[in-house]
């Protein structure tokens, strides 16, 4: 199972220590093994490789299949690849590009191996391609090339619709050996390990590759919060794991399950041998009482990273946010407050964003960092560059306004915001730094990222003054 790597490494080596694992293709990679086939994992993007150089690997390991993780921004490094393997092996893919373009990627001749694309969550369907490849006549949510129409064929039965949402607490936890940085060991802190705690998303922000409109095929799942700790408390025994970062969009987002997790957090006395960070909504931890909050905090909740997005009201609702500014400010001061720090997410040059909404998502940045200076918890910022992933509301919309092509809008390329090299604030952000160079907002490109660099480079100040 290959991770295409988000710029060819062997032209220009990477300069970020750290990215998170992929824990699909670990899920992926852990039930095939459980049902007796040999798998391995190439992350291309952690190990910081090459085409060339993995090409090589996956031709000298000479695998009788080969698994593509595709997302919009490696696509083309993905066919690349794809191009140069022995014609012997067959490929499958997934992921959310073979999802949002399955006709596309079917017809692509550099995909001439291609024998299944698999939407959606693909364990079981996985496992019985390898052991059958004619067994995706009966599998659901299956796409290949009809050898001699050439045109896309689906398969599917009556009855196998289970195939599409696997029991979450019934799958084997992910094995770690097929990551190559997680456990991951920052410097002067604990060992740390990613982890989900739910599938699927109740929210349609319009941006957003797991909206819930983009995605009717999903059933949203939480998992059972013993089994959570179970896995935390294996990783810990094989690996020494005591910081977890959970990276599922419900975690903290759904109310009744936040306070699931947390009593039974309290009963297994999780804040005594671990803390953790997770993702979290806006709008619900907005209406978190005192009790709740002290509680996260007790069961080791270190900090949450929250989707701000813009200091506009009008964008917010512009892009399905669901939340306001204030909303926002209270939330960051509560969270902080009490001891929670705070990452939040920002997107500049959204669809539709004059440069004075622009400029007040910049001054949003500032204010929040003002909020929680003198609390015990902290505010960090990580800021983006809007780019269109397609199968999202926003793609459906900027492509209705008939000023774009497809194809311009999936020529995703990296931008070097480092100064020559010499900007260390911009380095740590190095897998981040890619763009399709369009404007979408009434703000041009240069004043954008001029803004970008600006907060990249306050944040790491910030950091280093700690």
């Amino acid at each position: 199972m290959v991770n295409a790597p988000l710029r060819d490494y062997g032209q220009r080596p990477r300069v970020n220590d750290f990215t998170l694992p992929v824990l699909g293709m670990g899920y992926l990679a852990t039930y095939a093994a459980t049902q007796g086939f040999n798998v391995g994992v190439l992350d291309g993007e952690s190990l910081g490789l090459g085409l060339d150089k993995i090409r090589t690997i996956i031709n000298e390991a000479a695998p009788r299949w080969v698994g593509f993780n595709l997302l919009a921004p490696t696509y083309e490094l993905s066919a690349q690849i794809a191009a140069g393997l022995d014609p012997a092996i067959q490929i499958m893919v997934g992921g959310h590009q073979a999802k949002a373009m399955p006709t596309a990627v079917i017809g692509d001749p550099r995909f001439k191996q291609l024998q299944a694309l698999v939407i959606g969550e693909g364990e079981s369907r996985v496992a019985e391609l390898l052991r059958d490849r004619r067994n995706r006549a009966q599998l659901p949510g299956v796409m290949w090339r009809d050898p001699i129409l050439q045109t896309p064929v689906s398969g599917g039965v009556p009855g196998s619709a289970w195939h599409l949402s696997p029991d979450i607490n019934a799958l084997p936890f992910v094995d770690r050996r097929y990551f190559a940085a997680d456990p991951y060991h920052p410097d002067g802190g604990p060992w740390e390990a990613a982890m989900v705690g739910a599938r699927g998303c109740p929210y349609d922000c319009s941006f957003c590759g797991a909206a819930v409109s983009a995605n009717p095929d999903v059933t949203i799942r939480t998992r059972d919060p013993r089994s959570i700790i179970a896995e935390m408390d294996e990783v810990n025994a094989l690996y020494g794991v005591t910081a977890f970062r959970f990276v599922d969009d419900l975690f903290l987002g759904y109310e009744r399950f936040i306070r699931q997790c947390m009593t039974a957090f309290s009963e297994a006395g999780v804040g005594n041998r671990y803390v953790w960070d997770a993702t979290g909504r806006i709008n619900i931890l907005a209406r978190a009482d005192d009790t709740l909050l002290t509680t996260l905090a007790e069961n080791g909740c270190r900090e949450i990273a929250l989707g701000i997005e813009s200091g506009s009201e009008r964008v917010l609702n512009h892009v399905g946010k669901r939340i306001s500014p204030e909303l926002t400010r209270q939330v960051v001061r509560r969270l902080t407050s009490f001891g929670i720090g705070v990452k939040g997410y920002f997107i500049l040059g959204l669809p539709t964003e004059t440069q004075e909404e622009l400029d007040a998502t910049v001054q949003h940045v500032y204010e929040l960092w003002d909020i929680s200076a003198n609390s015990p918890g902290s505010f960090r910022a990580s800021v983006f560059e809007f780019r269109p992933y397609p199968g999202t509301p926003e793609w459906s919309r900027i492509l209705a306004t008939g000023r774009y092509d497809p194809s311009q809008l999936l020529d995703y390329s990296a931008i070097d915001l480092t100064s020559d090299g010499l900007d260390e604030a911009m380095r740590g952000r190095d897998e981040f730094n890619f763009s399709v160079n369009l404007q979408f907002g009434e703000v041009g490109l240069p004043y954008l990222r001029k803004k970008l660099v600006e907060l990249a480079r306050a944040q790491h100040d910030r950091l280093a003054a700690r």
